[in-house]
């Protein structure tokens, strides 16, 4: 505000002082009313328009501030729980390709020892080391408990207490579980958990399994069982878990980082001449075919080069071999 308003504003405003009092008595009590304060109203002008002016900057930036709204991060669903329990002699190809193609697909897999100490010793030698001890596992819940097979692995999973009960109740509260190898018949048959559950097994133990519901195929699954013959099915019996676990696409995405059905795009042989020719005359297609055929094979008896033509008793298909 200008000095000349502000000094003009506190002159006007100062009360204007009444004429000296009368010096009748009858005057004297009467109290004096103060008189109204006048203000110009040329004095106001500046003061308004700063007062506008004001109030048209805080509509302007209200109108200008937008609010972004807060968006809670999605929570994720759990991951899926598995065990997978190991003991001396338990056949190591089986529990280490389950326990990575499980892992590989996301699950939180938990390898216990059914042992006093958490590293063992497995069938063909080979030391594996254990997460933890199959007694912090008693009041968990899994999704899938799967037993790997092996000799005497598949006996010492049987003589497990802790196990059998964890995985019984597992079977009783319509969980997955499942078992390869020889775990089928020597563990989980005695459990009595395979009933009217169709079953297969590796074949040394096909006898053990009730008859009318053991069948020979590589990979069964029957309910919440599903079982497998095994090292050479392993990745199957872990595929099929996934699949059971997370569904059809990622068990698909699974097979393929681990080039599961890659043999059968890239077959071990191919016909590098498809032309059959016999032994008196040589195709003009062929020469080089020849000379790598003697090239690479050793001499054959009943092949003979003379002039330039090879000659022979028996019909040739030159093979090319990856």
């Amino acid at each position: 505000m200008p000095m000349d308003v502000a000094f003009c504003l506190k002159m006007e405003c100062l009360p204007l002082l009444p004429p000296s009092p009368l010096k009748s008595p009858s005057l004297q009590h009467q109290p004096i009313a103060p008189a109204p304060t006048r203000i110009r109203s040329s004095s106001l002008k500046p003061l308004a328009a700063q007062q506008r002016r004001s109030s048209l900057s805080i509509r302007t930036s209200k109108s200008t501030t937008t609010l972004t709204p807060t968006t809670t991060p999605a929570a994720l669903p759990p991951k899926k729980k598995v065990l997978v329990p190991i003991g001396f002699g338990t056949e190591e190809m089986e529990a280490v390709i389950l326990v990575g193609v499980l892992r590989r697909a996301g699950a939180d897999v938990l390898v216990a020892s059914v042992e006093s100490q958490l590293e063992i010793e497995a069938s063909s030698g080979t030391r594996l080391v254990a997460d933890t001890c199959i007694s912090t596992c008693s009041n968990d819940i899994f999704d899938l408990i799967a037993l790997p097979g092996g000799m005497p692995g598949s006996a010492r999973l049987r003589d497990c207490e802790i196990l059998r009960k964890i995985t019984c109740k597992q079977a009783e509260e319509k969980r997955l579980y499942g078992a390869i190898c020889a775990a089928p018949a020597v563990t989980l048959q005695p459990w009595g958990l395979l009933k009217r559950k169709q079953t297969t097994c590796h074949p040394a133990f096909m006898d053990k399994l009730p008859t009318f519901w053991a069948v020979k195929s590589n990979n069964q699954v029957s309910g919440e069982l599903t079982t497998s013959r095994g090292p050479g099915t392993a990745f199957e019996f872990a595929l099929s878990l996934v699949e059971q676990l997370f569904g059809e696409s990622t068990a698909k995405e699974v097979e393929g980082t681990l080039l599961f059905h890659a043999h059968e795009d890239n077959p071990r042989k191919e016909e590098f001449n498809k032309i059959e020719w016999s032994v008196d005359h040589i195709p003009h297609s062929c020469r080089d075919s020849i000379s790598l055929a003697l090239f690479v094979y050793p001499p054959f008896p009943f092949l003979a080069m003379e002039n330039g033509i090879l000659c022979g008793t028996v019909k040739h298909r030159v093979m090319k071999y990856s």
